[in-house]
């Protein structure tokens, strides 16, 4: 059965500037700019006020329903990052080896003796996430970028890099693991 109109809104805040064109969403905001292209689903898109988003999809499925809440929540993890940007911090586990790590110039990560092995594993950060280690924490890396999916994309590569093979994962657990995933707090002024 097709439901013949669903409609849901986007709040816009004041400092961002939000663009639809040929179903090509381009936010502007502080922190910079972010584009993104819905052209595989069939929707209309009305900006309604001057702070109001407005998204139709006519004689949808239940699957093309279930896209319209996903879209709304992509344009406002969009409007996010673009005022706020996101943070993802992550955590070495280990229970003998001490697990060194390094940044190269924000955008590389090298991980030395994971297990006590001597192979180097380098991970490349997504474009325009920046990763440093932190000051307080022991084996602590925070990633920081305004695309929350190139931000958690780059933690799962790590997470991935340092993943025990041919043992009990039960036993080794040792690893990079993520420990805070949210929003990046700015500095009160």
């Amino acid at each position: 059965m097709k439901t013949i109109l669903a409609s849901r809104t986007v709040t816009i805040p004041p400092e961002v500037n939000l663009a639809v064109k040929s179903r090509v969403v381009t936010v502007k905001g502080p922190r910079g700019t972010l584009r993104r292209s819905f052209k595989h689903v069939k929707m209309e898109t009305t900006r309604v006020s001057k702070k109001t988003l407005r998204i139709d999809v006519w004689f949808a499925s239940r699957k093309e329903l279930a896209c319209l809440r996903t879209i709304c929540s992509h344009i406002t993890n969009m409007i996010v990052g673009v005022t706020r940007g996101y943070l993802v911090k992550m955590r070495s586990v280990y229970a003998h080896f001490p697990i060194n790590i390094n940044v190269v110039e924000d955008k590389e990560v090298e991980i030395r003796n994971f297990l006590g092995e001597k192979y180097l594993r380098r991970v490349a950060m997504r474009p325009g996430v920046t990763c440093e280690i932190s000051k307080g924490v022991k084996d602590e890396i925070i990633l920081r970028g305004n695309n929350l999916e190139l931000v958690t994309q780059s933690a799962a590569l790590i997470h991935q890099s340092v993943l025990v093979k041919r043992k009990d994962i039960r036993k080794f657990l040792d690893g990079i693991y993520v420990s805070f995933v949210g929003k990046e707090v700015e500095p009160s002024s």
